[in-house]
């Protein structure tokens, strides 16, 4: 595989991973957010990233990985299918009739264990762009 190449993906997946921590970061600012434009609580945003599966036997895809490996990309930021949390808080602006105010979708812990997950797959294309950069020089110092 080229050096190319391995820069091409490493710098791919630092800018899909940026992409997942500043999407977490916009759920955490609205954890608390009972009204957006649209008149409802935030919904929280969960971003896909694109794969291609591996139709072949192990054996052909070790022939053909280079033609196979791609860049990471990300495909859509949607919002997240769950119910909004429902609190009883009569004295809140946004309470309906009964008193119920929906809060948005949003788990802190499940946010901060995504953050963490999104961080250390960042550093890991970083180790990956450093690993091949002296690489390279490695390289370039044997052809001397």
């Amino acid at each position: 595989m080229s050096f190319e190449k391995i820069l091409k993906i490493g710098f791919s997946g630092l800018n899909a991973n940026r992409t997942w921590m500043a999407t977490v970061a916009s759920n955490l600012a609205n954890i608390n957010t009972t009204r957006t434009d649209e008149g409802q609580p935030y919904r929280r945003r969960v971003v896909i990233f694109e794969s291609s599966p591996v139709e072949e036997s192990f054996e052909a895809t070790l022939k053909r990985q280079e033609e196979l490996l791609d860049k990471v990309r990300v495909v859509d930021i949607v919002p997240d299918g769950r119910d909004f949390k429902e609190i009883y808080d009569p004295s809140h602006p946004d309470a309906d009739k009964d008193g119920i105010v929906k809060y948005p979708n949003i788990n802190h812990i499940e946010e901060v264990a995504n953050l963490l997950e999104a961080s250390r797959a960042y550093e890991a294309n970083l180790t990956v762009i450093d690993t091949t950069k002296q690489m390279v020089l490695r390289a370039l110092e044997l052809g001397r």
